[in-house]
């Protein structure tokens, strides 16, 4: 979980090989109304997240032996819609200076999201609570570190 640009993709992925296990990304699962709304600069409103996040949590309850799953997940509530469809869930929170994980974000090419709606995510970026199963771990790690934080912690 994370704003844009964070890194879900790139650590989620990594995350999957190093367990050996599905990797989706929830960007791939918007509906294209979404996709044009956030190209167009507009930010998402939680009617439009909640259908998507249902699909999100399809794929989720669908691999009950475990997977990755890249997503933004930014609200409490949209995180406790993803759990009632895995109630094993947890969450790894990509976070960081905002001002790095713009400057990644500006760098990507090819992605839907403009970096015009990175202050949005943040304002709308809620942590974990103490008692949402999860980690945080900080983007300015290398990738290889940061999957290692994870699996130690998912081993714990």
């Amino acid at each position: 979980m994370g704003v844009s640009g964070s890194g879900k993709s790139t650590v989620g992925a990594a995350l999957a090989r190093h367990l050996g296990v599905p990797f989706a990304d929830a960007d791939d699962l918007h509906p294209p109304a979404n996709i044009a709304k956030m190209s167009a600069g507009e930010p998402l409103t939680d009617e439009d997240r909640w259908p998507w996040l249902d699909v999100v949590g399809e794929w989720l309850a669908a691999h009950p032996e475990g997977g990755v799953m890249s997503c933004s997940a930014l609200r409490r509530a949209y995180r406790d819609r993803l759990r009632s469809w895995a109630p094993g869930l947890r969450f790894v929170h990509l976070d960081g200076e905002a001002s790095l994980i713009a400057m990644r974000q500006s760098a990507r090419e090819g992605h839907f999201m403009p970096p015009t709606l990175q202050a949005s995510q943040q304002r709308a970026l809620e942590a974990l609570d103490p008692d949402e199963p999860g980690v945080r771990v900080d983007v300015e790690a290398t990738v290889e570190a940061l999957v290692a934080t994870v699996a130690r912690d998912l081993n714990a």
